[in-house]
């Protein structure tokens, strides 16, 4: 059986204000999972049950088939979205530290520590506090901090917020290295097309419930079948009429079309012709972020009391 983290039928409730409603979902060894939804979701409570800061309610969250105790809690890398290191502590300084909490000798804290800012492209900045850094660098230091001490399981919130493209990158290529040596990597971000592009599977939780999960194709073969059409001289609403079809966005001479199981794309191409040239026809599945507006998009504000 794979080696997976568990979250099973777990709930949490601040007073009268329920924050996660029976979430389940699994996170399995040599796979990034992306978690994703709007603010006050669950996604933070979420994490925080994992990491044993937060008690659940009810349900349970197990590794490897048995409950997180404080000794797999200690092998657990955490990247929290509120930076969490000691601003006017060196930088090594405060890794080596970190690293000797979760069990490592000062040999091996100093050795890991070395590798860590040299693979985050912030080894000439070891001896500087960390109130000195740029918000992009202090980011990867606290991923240095989550990674320091060699974790069996990693849990990510917003860790790409305020990275340049070129540190996304170099953070992406860190999480998908930790997942090919089997560690199974759980992440938040309102990032979807990087969401996408990363993940193995995701997780799109509303209002505290996980309400789809599953690969980015298995989620888009559940979406509604798209069209793009390229037609410059076709007047507004031209579409609208066609059965099965909804119009979900018409600008730039290119109209975008949600289509009803059984809706005719050929009555839709000689429409668009009847207007003029067509220069683009094309069949498409909605992308994450479409999904993720369908599904969660009329969400009333919510109030779980969390940032995610």
């Amino acid at each position: 059986m794979t080696r997976q983290l568990e979250i099973d039928q777990v709930s949490k409730r601040y007073g009268d204000i329920v924050a996660l409603h029976g979430i389940t979902f699994q996170v399995r060894a040599g796979e990034i999972f992306g978690l994703v939804g709007s603010n006050g979701a669950g996604k933070t409570t979420a994490m925080r049950i994992v990491l044993g800061v937060l008690a659940a309610d009810a349900g349970a969250v197990r590794w490897d088939g048995r409950a997180i105790d404080l000794d797999v809690r200690r092998r657990i890398g955490y990247m929290p979205e509120e930076r969490g290191l000691y601003p006017r502590m060196k930088v090594a300084e405060q890794l080596v530290y970190l690293a000797r909490l979760h069990g490592m000798s000062a040999a091996e804290a100093r050795a890991s520590v070395n590798v860590w800012t040299e693979r985050l492209a912030i080894a000439g900045r070891r001896d500087d506090d960390v109130i000195k850094l740029s918000l992009g660098n202090q980011q990867r230091v606290q991923l240095a901090s989550a990674l320091v001490h060699d974790p069996e399981i990693l849990v990510l919130d917003e860790p790409f917020s305020g990275l340049d493209p070129v540190a996304v990158d170099v953070m992406s290529a860190v999480l998908r290295d930790q997942a090919r040596a089997g560690v199974p990597v759980m992440f938040s971000s309102h990032q979807l097309d990087l969401v996408e592009r990363l993940c193995d599977r995701v997780g799109i939780v509303r209002q505290g419930r996980m309400v789809a999960a599953g690969t980015v194709d298995e989620l888009r073969a559940g979406g509604r079948d798209e069209l793009i059409v390229g037609a410059p001289a076709a007047p507004p609403g031209w579409a609208g009429g066609l059965a099965g079809v909804t119009v979900i966005d018409q600008s730039g001479g290119h109209t975008r079309l949600a289509l009803a199981e059984g809706a005719d794309d050929q009555a839709i191409l000689r429409a668009a012709l009847a207007t003029g040239p067509v220069h683009e026809f094309t069949r498409s599945r909605p992308s994450l972020t479409d999904l993720f507006r369908d599904i969660v998009g009329a969400d009333p504000a919510d109030t779980e009391g969390e940032a995610a």
